[in-house]
This record gives structure tokens, C-alpha cells and sequence, in this order.
């Protein structure tokens, strides 16, 4: 069907709001985990959903590992059951020991994060010593994307004999996160691949030969995914491709998975003869990417006017075609920022949307 996800009781359902369809978001946990060749070689996202019903569909696909950016993130992944947690952003100043509590809190649950700084390297293993705590680290790499990491270097070798040194460190391996390379081209991505990560495959090899324990590597953003799956012994951590959105489609158009997550909006107005004014402003759909940010089903054809903080107006024949109040439902580009603008979401069973999930992650404290 073509509007697969309209919702039979969308009189019932306030907007703007973001729509889930946990069975579409299964089919993309299989798809994943057939794309990885292994559910142990997988470690997808969290920040992308934000909720613990999707942690539960994760681990009853089998998936055990995680990968989170915020503490918040991290206590709601246990508290879900996740079992092996990486904190993928380097802790630093208190959040070292709400670090520390958390692995307090949930002592069977194995936690790990990140560095890339030798001073903070050290503030970390004397946290750990001063708490009687083993903290796991991985060396996160800086392979072209210039945000965070070390670049894979002379400087990157001598932090990791450091943290095989440090007490109270247990070293987990390396990590590198990739999100800015992409292409639709996929002999083309494969290439900028094979040149970012020459020296990562590098600087491993000439840990393992000083018989220093390189026990993981994990990488991959979505675009990346499949082809660093086919990389032995390394870990894959894609996030969008559990809900998907139109951005990554463009970039990905070969990875073949399902919008799991829809915007649902109304016309709140009909300012001109040919344009409509929806309640999908800033607030309700992730505004840091170009626009269209939205792509508006049925509406193809509308033009931008302006959008604001809640109001998004687009100019279109079909206008007259829409009264003050009608449905109309979108994809994001970008649905991991869009939905922590949410407070809920809306999970979708057969056509009807029944159940209201907190979007439990997307603040920046729950109890640590």
C-alpha cells in the first residue's frame, strides 16, 4: 500500500508528533544483523530511538551490545537490559564519576567509553584507582571527520601503550567513527574507505605485534555499514538504519531498509490560495539539515516558504485539495535529532496508533 502509514485513528492522535512501526523496525533489525554476518559483529545506536521498547526488540533479535552518547542514553540501555554498553563520547570533568555510578548501579551490565586525550586519559584512571573501579577504555580515532579522536599517528601509539599501562584501565581496543564519509556510489564510498582506514588497520597491526591487547575495533556510521561488516574482526555500530529516514536513503540507496518512524502533522492553516501552513515547525522536525527537511507524502510537489518554530508553510497546487485540520504525514531527513524533540511517540499496530512511549533518553539526566 502506498499509505501504509496512515493511521486509522488519527482523530484521536495530537501533532505534531512522530509515529513507530515496531514492525518495520524489526525487519530492519534482521536486515542489520544479515548485513553484519553475525549478531556478536553488532553494536547499533541508541541516540538514533531514544526508547526502551526499541532495546527490548533489539535484544529479542539477539543483539546484546549497544552503543550510546550520553549517560542518560547509557542508564536507560541498562535499565532496558542492554547488556554491553560503549558511552561512544568521552567522558570528561563529572562525568567520569556519574560514569562510575553507573557501573555501581548496574554491576552486571559491562560498560565501557572512550578517549583520545592523554590528560584525560590520566584524570580517568585516577577516578578509577581513587573509586577501587576497573573503567574500560577504547582509543577513539580520528580518521578525516575532524571531531573528536586521535589521528592514527606516532602520538596515537604511545596513548595506547598509556592506557595499557594505566591503573585502573582495562583497554577494550580501538574505536573510529566515520559519519563523514558517504557516497551513492558505492565503488566510490569503498575507496575513501579503504584510504581512511589504512592507517587504523596500521597503527592495530603494530599494537598486536608489541603483544599489546587490541581486543576490539569498532567503526562504521550508516552509510559505511556493509562495507566495514566485511572487515574480519570488526564491530559495526549503525544507528539510523533502525528507524531510516529520507536523508540516508539518498546517501545508502542500496542498503534497502523501511521507514520505521513517520511524522504526523495537521494544516493549521491556509494563509493564501496556494499555501498551507503546518504545525511541523523547528521544534517538531530536526532543523540543522538543508532543507527540505520534511518530505511531505502526497505533497511532493509543495515548495518551501518559510519554516519557523512551529509553523512549516509550503506553497502547492493541491492546496485547495486540504481543509484546516486535515492529516498529512512526512519523513525526516534526519530522524535521530527529530526525535528528541519528542517527549512520546506513538507505536503503531495495525494501522492504529496505541500505544504513547516516552522518549526516555532524550534528556540529558534520568537518575545518575
Amino acid at each position: 500500500m502506498s499509505d501504509w502509514y496512515a493511521i486509522s485513528n488519527a482523530a484521536a492522535i495530537p501533532t505534531p508528533t512522530v509515529l513507530v512501526y515496531p514492525d518495520r523496525v524489526e525487519k530492519n533489525l534482521q536486515r542489520m544483523i544479515t548485513m553484519a554476518g553475525d549478531v556478536s559483529r553488532l553494536r547499533p545506536h541508541v541516540k538514533t530511538h531514544k526508547l526502551p521498547q526499541i532495546i527490548a526488540l533489539k535484544r529479542q533479535a539477539g543483539i546484546h551490545k549497544f552503543k550510546v552518547s550520553t549517560i542518560a542514553e547509557a542508564e536507560m540501555t541498562a535499565v532496558a537490559g542492554g547488556e554491553d554498553i560503549l558511552l561512544a563520547y568521552q567522558p570528561v570533568g563529572p562525568n567520569i564519576l556519574r560514569l562510575v555510578a553507573l557501573m555501581r548501579r548496574f554491576p552486571e551490565t559491562r560498560f565501557a567509553t572512550l578517549v583520545d586525550d592523554p590528560a584525560n586519559l590520566a584524570a580517568i584512571s585516577q577516578v578509577a584507582v581513587a573509586e577501587n573501579v576497573k573503567i574500560t577504555l577504547y582509543m577513539d580515532l580520528n580518521v578525516g571527520m575532524n571531531r573528536t579522536g586521535i589521528i592514527p599517528d606516532a602520538a596515537a601509539a604511545d596513548l595506547y601503550r598509556a592506557m595499557c599501562a594505566a591503573p585502573g584501565i582495562t583497554v577494550g581496543g580501538l574505536h573510529a567513527y566515520d559519519g563523514h564519509l558517504r557516497s551513492p556510489d558505492t565503488a566510490a564510498l569503498s575507496g575513501k574507505v579503504e584510504e581512511a582506514f589504512a592507517p587504523v588497520w596500521k597503527l592495530r597491526a603494530q599494537m598486536l605485534a608489541e603483544k599489546l591487547p587490541v581486543p576490539r575495533l569498532i567503526a562504521s556510521g550508516t552509510p559505511t555499514f556493509a562495507l566495514l561488516a566485511q572487515q574480519p574482526d570488526v564491530e559495526v555500530g549503525a544507528g539510523t538504519t533502525v528507524l531510516w529516514d529520507f536523508g540516508q536513503e539518498e546517501v545508502c540507496p542500496e542498503h534497502h531498509f523501511l521507514n520505521g518512524a513517520m511524522l504526523m502533522c495537521r494544516v493549521i492553516s491556509k494563509p493564501t490560495a496556494d499555501r498551507l501552513c503546518l504545525d511541523l515547525g523547528h521544534k517538531a522536525v530536526a532543523s540543522e539539515m538543508p532543507q527540505p527537511r520534511v518530505k511531505l507524502m502526497g505533497l511532493e510537489d509543495a515548495t518551501l516558504v518559510s519554516q519557523s518554530e512551529e509553523h512549516l508553510v509550503v506553497q502547492t497546487p493541491r492546496a485547495a485539495e486540504y481543509r484546516v485540520g486535515d492529516v498529512v504525514y512526512g519523513i525526516p531527513r534526519h530522524i535521530c535529532p527529530t526525535m528528541a524533540l519528542h517527549s512520546d511517540v506513538w507505536a503503531v499496530h495495525g494501522g492504529v496508533a496505541d500505544e504513547s512511549w516516552p522518549v526516555v533518553a532524550r534528556s540529558r539526566k534520568l537518575t545518575i
